[in-house]
């Protein structure tokens, strides 16, 4: 499944899910840049990614403005001669329940997660369809197929997520570019240790280890995705053993989600 000479924006590849992505194209010998609203974290995986012999360019980027998004793809554009992969992975999450939710917090989950895939998608799509290739993936969630409390937000960003994916797909097919969505389970990324297993250890009065250990239990196969599984699958995605997959969300969640 090499990617060898190929091209690869991954936005939110400054850690979590993107890091993983980020290295993953790099050790099947992609370039890598690396768009980041913290650009410290993009510069230290660009240094990863230099390490293992491929090209890296950190750019502090944020997903909703789209000058900034414009901005990324033509640096990429002069730096590399080529736009071979996206990946929209940046993204936000928040809990709360929808009687106590306000509009800024929907407005900002769904601004980075759903309206960021939409501004770097359209800003890439130009250079694929003038190489009449290219690979769009995007990073949606099982959250994208199932409604879950106090994410009524987050749900509705990562729904709106395959939405376009399928959307995409077809209206880009006849350009020899596909377009398909990832959709993780469980990770042990900041989302979790900062945002859900918090959440959920105070409404429960467990202590957090417990109540991270309980979300893994609910894992058919019982244990948590990594970063890694994530990348493995978007460097399949991008592959031409994928060649005839487009417009698909596929599941990589341990059986959580069937």
């Amino acid at each position: 499944m090499k990617t060898d000479s190929r091209v690869a924006i991954i936005t939110g590849g400054g850690r979590g899910i993107g890091r993983g992505i980020a290295l993953a194209f790099a050790k099947e010998g992609a370039d890598i840049v690396i768009g980041d609203i913290r650009f410290q974290k993009a510069r230290e995986v660009a240094k990863e990614i230099k390490a293992l012999g491929r090209g890296a360019l950190p750019l502090k980027v944020d997903v909703t403005k789209n000058g900034q998004v414009n901005d990324m793809v033509e640096k990429t554009f002069d730096e590399f001669g080529r736009i071979d992969i996206l990946v929209n992975n940046a993204g936000i999450i928040s809990k709360t329940y929808v009687k106590d939710m306000d509009e800024k917090s929907w407005d900002a989950v769904i601004s980075v997660n759903l309206k960021g895939t939409f501004l770097c998608s359209k800003a890439v799509i130009p250079y694929m369809i003038k190489q009449r290739s290219g690979k769009i993936i995007n990073i949606s969630s099982i959250a994208g197929k199932r409604g879950s409390v106090g994410l009524a937000h987050y749900c509705a960003s990562k729904f709106g997520v395959i939405g376009f994916t399928q959307s995409l797909a077809l209206e880009l097919a006849e350009y020899n570019i596909n377009v398909n969505a990832i959709c993780p389970g469980i990770l042990e990324t900041y989302m979790w240790t900062d945002v859900l297993t918090p959440w959920r250890a105070k409404k429960e009065g467990l202590p957090e280890e417990e109540a991270w250990q309980k979300t893994i239990d609910a894992i058919p196969l019982g244990r948590p995705q990594m970063p890694e599984d994530i990348g493995r699958m978007a460097v399949f995605l991008a592959s031409e053993d994928a060649r005839n997959l487009t417009g698909q969300a596929i599941n990589v969640c341990g059986g959580l989600y069937l």
